[in-house]
């Protein structure tokens, strides 16, 4: 089993900057590919990123390409989120998931762990 715990969600205003934070704890976090996905309301849970166990690696939905930075760090069990020019149709609770395997994959089926979410609202 791994636990994961979001946090750093909150309210910012558009064009602002916020950094969210997926802390792991049970298996070695560095065996696991990780993933952030988000679900606005009345809409289905989408890709926003992920990366490879080893960090060399990552993949991005086109709508925040260029925007939004992926990264771990494995000796803390820790991916984060970088959000960076932020948009109102970003609003969404975001949600950090796991998954073993190699495939660096944007689709939420094949994430075996998922956190319990974290609130990220942008005003306009």
């Amino acid at each position: 089993q791994v636990q994961l715990v979001e946090s750093g969600g909150g309210l910012v205003q558009a064009g602002g900057s916020l950094r969210l934070s997926c802390a792991a704890s049970g298996r070695t976090f560095s065996n696991y590919i990780m993933g952030w996905f988000r679900q606005a309301p009345g809409k289905e849970r989408e890709f926003v990123a992920a990366i490879r166990r080893s960090g060399g690696t990552t993949n991005y939905a086109d709508s925040v390409k260029d925007r939004f930075t992926i990264s771990r760090d494995n000796a803390k069990n820790t991916v984060y989120l970088q959000m960076n020019s932020l948009k109102s149709e970003d609003t969404a609770v975001y949600y950090c998931a796991a998954r073993g395997g190699t495939y660096v994959s944007p689709t939420a089926g094949h994430y075996n762990y998922w956190g319990q979410g974290t609130q990220v609202t942008v005003s306009s």
